[in-house]
C-alpha cells in the first residue's frame, strides 16, 4: 500500500519540475522584456546628459574661443598704441573693426598713463569705473597682465557686462590701458547656436550664482538634464548654466508586442548586418592590401630615411632610403638595439647618452649627428623622432624620419669659406681706400725719426771736433724721441696687418673699449683728414662681450667711414663723429652718431642689402658684411635719424657675466 504511494509522489515531483521550467524561462522572458524597456530609457537619459555635457563644453569653449579673440586684438592694439600710436582716424577705425569682428563689444577706452581718457569707442566712458574694474585694474597692474572684472550691472530688467582690463608697458614703465566692456547678453546670443538654445535654456551666472545673462529660446528648462561649466577666465568667475528643456524618456507601451515585433525584426536585421559586415570585413581587406603595397611602394619611393623603434629602443622597422644612407641592408638592423653599427665612433657616447633619454621618455625631436656607412664614409643626417601611438592611444614605441644633409653641410662650408673671403676682401679694400692717409701717418713718424738720428748724429760729430764730453742728456732725448716715434710706426703696421690679414673667426671675451682702441688710430687718421671731431663716450664699468675682436673693428671701421664720408657737406664747425658705447637689458649697445646728410627712405629700404650702395665707386658690402657679423654674434645692427641731424647706426651684443666689468 505505500509502494503505490511513494510512486504517485514521484510522478507529481517530476511533473513540478516539468511544469517550473517553462514557467521559469517565461517569468525571466517577461522580466527581460521589462527589463530592456527600463535599462533602454536609462541609456536614453544617459545619453541625453551626456550629450548635454559635451554640448555646454562646446558652447563654453566658444564663449572662451571669442573672448580669446578679442584678446588677441586688444594685446596687438596695445603693442601698436605703445610702439607707434595711429592717427585718430585710423584709430577710430580700428575701434570700427573690431566692434564689427565681435558684436559683444559695446565700449573701447584707451587710457593714458595719467589715468585720463585718450580715445573710446561706443558707449562714452564712465565718469568713474565700477568697484570690479578697479579691482582688476589693481590685479593687472601688479602681475602686468590683462584680467577680466567681475560681472556687474545686472538687474531683473537688464543683464549684466564685463570688463577687460589690459595694461600697457613701454620699456618695462606703464605706459596707459585698454579697457574693452562686453554685453554678456549679446555674448550669449551672438555666440550660441540657434539649435542649442531651442532644447536648452543657458544662464550665465556671477560669483554669487546670480543671473547676469539668460537665453531662453526654447522656454525654461525642466531641471531634469542640467549642467554648470565655469568660463576660463583671468581673475573673473563666470558659469555658464544649462537646462534642457526636453522630459526625462518614458517606458514603451504595449511591451510585450512591441517586444516580439523587435526581436523578430532584430533577428531579420542582425542577418542582414552579419552579411553586411562579412562583406565589409573581405573590402577592407582588400583595401588594407592595396593601401600596404601603395604605402610600401611610397616608402621605398622617399629619399628620406624612415626607422621605427619600439619602446626598448630595438629597431622593428627600415625602408630602402634608410639603408642606403647606411649602407646595411635591412635584415641586418631590424631586430637590433643599441648601440648600433652605423653609429659614428666620435658621437657613440652622445648617442649613448641620447638613448637612455629615449628611454626614460626624454625624446629630443630634432638633433643633428653622424652616421658611418658599411665603406666607412660619414654620413651627417638631421633627425627627426616622434611618438609611435596605436589606435587605442597607447604608446608603442618611436618613429624617426632620417634625411642626408651632406650636400647641405657642404653648402654651409662653403657659404662659410665665400664669407670670409668677402670679409677679408672688404678689409683690403678699406685699407685700400685709407691707404694714401696711412702714408701721411707713417711719413710723419719716420720724419721724425729721421730728424733725431740726424741730431744725435750731429751732436756726436760736434763734441769730436771741439773736443768737448758729449752731452748725454740732449743725445738721450732724442734718441727716446725716436724709439717712441718707431713704437708709433709699428703700432699703425701691426694693427694695419692684424686687420687684414685671413684668419678663422674666434670669439673671446673682449671689451668694447679695447676694440675701440685697436681701431681708434684708423678712425682718427681718417677723421682728421676731413676735418671731423671723433668724440669717445664709453659707459665706466661695462661689461664684455663675447664676439670676435677682428670682426667688431671691422663693423666699426666701416660705419665710421661711412659717417665721415657722410659729413663731406656738412658745416667744418658741424662735423662731429660720436661713437658712444652703454649697458642696456642685458646688451651692450655701441653706436656711431654722424650729423651728415641722413638717410632717405627709399634708400632705407635696401641699406642692408648686398650689392646696394648710393656711392658710385661703391660695392655695396659694407653694411651688409656689418650686418652679418653683428648676427654671427648674436646681436642686431639698426639704424634711426639722429634728432640732431644726421643718422645713428647702433649694434647691440649679449654681455656677458664676467668677475669683473670691462671696458
Amino acid at each position: 500500500m505505500k509502494f503505490p504511494f511513494r510512486q504517485s509522489r514521484s510522478a507529481q515531483r517530476a511533473r513540478s519540475w516539468r511544469w517550473l521550467v517553462p514557467v521559469l524561462l517565461v517569468l525571466l522572458f517577461l522580466a527581460v522584456l521589462v527589463w530592456l524597456p527600463w535599462q533602454a530609457r536609462q541609456m536614453e537619459a544617459t545619453e541625453r546628459q551626456e550629450q548635454l555635457i559635451a554640448d555646454t563644453l562646446w558652447v563654453e569653449q566658444t564663449l572662451r574661443f571669442e573672448l580669446a579673440r578679442s584678446e588677441e586684438a586688444l594685446a596687438g592694439l596695445g603693442a601698436d598704441l605703445v610702439a607707434r600710436p595711429p592717427a585718430p582716424a585710423a584709430l577710430q577705425a580700428r575701434f570700427k573693426q573690431m566692434f564689427n569682428n565681435g558684436h559683444e563689444l559695446v565700449r573701447i577706452v584707451w587710457y593714458g598713463a595719467d589715468g585720463q581718457p585718450l580715445a573710446s569707442h561706443g558707449l562714452e566712458p564712465p565718469a568713474a569705473l565700477p568697484a570690479p574694474t578697479r579691482l582688476a585694474l589693481e590685479v593687472a597692474s601688479a602681475t602686468r597682465r590683462g584680467r577680466y572684472s567681475e560681472p556687474y550691472g545686472a538687474t531683473t530688467a537688464s543683464p549684466g557686462t564685463l570688463d577687460y582690463y589690459l595694461p600697457l608697458f613701454s620699456g618695462g614703465k606703464p605706459a596707459g590701458s585698454l579697457i574693452a566692456t562686453y554685453s554678456l547678453q549679446v555674448l550669449l546670443d551672438e555666440t550660441v547656436p540657434w539649435w542649442f538654445a531651442q532644447d536648452n535654456a543657458l544662464t550665465l551666472l556671477d560669483r554669487d550664482d546670480r543671473p547676469v545673462a539668460r537665453r531662453v529660446a526654447g522656454g525654461p528648462g525642466r531641471g531634469v538634464y542640467t549642467h554648470r561649466r565655469e568660463l576660463d577666465l583671468p581673475g573673473a568667475l563666470v558659469v555658464l548654466s544649462t537646462d534642457s528643456v526636453k522630459r526625462a524618456p518614458q517606458l514603451l507601451p504595449n511591451l510585450l508586442v512591441g517586444s516580439v515585433i523587435v526581436l523578430a525584426l532584430g533577428l531579420v536585421l542582425s542577418l542582414g548586418a552579419l552579411w553586411r559586415h562579412i562583406s565589409r570585413t573581405l573590402a577592407a581587406e582588400a583595401a588594407l592590401r592595396q593601401q600596404m603595397a601603395f604605402r610600401t611602394a611610397m616608402e621605398n619611393s622617399l629619399i628620406t630615411g624612415l626607422r621605427a623603434r619600439d619602446l626598448e629602443g630595438r629597431v622593428t622597422y627600415v625602408n630602402r632610403a634608410f639603408c642606403e644612407i647606411v649602407g646595411l641592408p635591412a635584415e641586418e638592423i631590424v631586430g637590433k638595439k643599441p648601440p648600433m653599427a652605423y653609429w659614428a665612433p666620435e658621437v657613440v657616447g652622445e648617442s649613448e647618452e641620447r638613448f637612455r633619454g629615449v628611454l626614460s621618455g626624454n625624446v629630443i625631436p630634432q638633433f643633428e649627428t653622424m652616421f658611418l656607412r658599411a665603406d666607412g664614409r660619414r654620413v651627417p643626417v638631421l633627425v627627426f623622432e616622434a611618438p609611435l601611438v596605436d589606435m587605442d592611444g597607447k604608446h608603442t614605441g618611436y618613429m624617426s624620419s632620417v634625411l642626408d644633409i651632406t650636400d647641405r653641410k657642404r653648402a654651409e662650408e662653403l657659404n662659410r669659406q665665400q664669407q670670409e673671403k668677402l670679409e677679408a676682401s672688404a678689409r683690403l679694400a678699406t685699407m685700400g681706400e685709407i691707404s694714401s692717409m696711412l702714408a701721411h701717418e707713417l711719413n710723419q713718424p719716420l720724419a721724425a725719426i729721421s730728424s733725431y738720428t740726424a741730431g744725435a748724429i750731429n751732436v756726436l760729430e760736434n763734441s769730436g771736433k771741439s773736443g768737448e764730453p758729449v752731452n748725454a742728456g740732449m743725445l738721450r732725448h732724442a734718441l727716446e724721441q725716436a724709439r717712441q716715434q718707431a713704437q708709433r710706426a709699428g703700432q699703425i703696421i701691426r694693427s694695419v696687418h692684424q686687420f687684414v690679414k685671413k684668419r678663422e673667426p674666434r670669439r673671446e671675451t673682449v671689451g668694447i673699449r679695447s676694440v675701440l682702441d685697436g681701431v681708434r688710430a684708423l678712425v682718427e687718421l681718417q677723421a682728421r683728414q676731413a676735418g671731423v671731431v671723433l668724440r669717445i663716450d664709453i659707459a665706466p664699468q661695462l661689461p664684455p662681450v663675447l664676439a670676435d675682436r677682428v670682426l667688431l673693428e671691422q663693423v666699426l671701421l666701416n660705419l665710421t667711414r661711412n659717417a665721415i664720408e657722410a659729413m663731406q657737406d656738412t658745416r667744418p664747425d658741424q662735423r662731429v663723429l660720436r661713437i658712444a658705447a652703454a649697458h642696456e637689458a642685458g646688451s651692450v649697445t655701441v653706436s656711431v652718431i654722424d650729423r651728415g646728410h641722413g638717410i632717405a627712405p627709399e634708400v632705407a629700404a635696401g641699406l642692408f642689402s648686398p650689392f646696394y650702395s648710393t656711392k658710385a665707386e661703391g660695392m655695396g658690402m659694407g653694411l651688409s658684411i656689418c650686418r652679418t657679423a653683428i648676427e654671427f654674434h648674436g646681436g642686431t645692427l639698426t639704424h634711426a635719424p639722429n634728432p640732431g641731424g644726421g643718422t645713428i647706426f647702433s649694434f647691440a651684443l649679449p654681455a656677458q657675466a664676467a668677475d669683473r666689468a670691462l671696458g
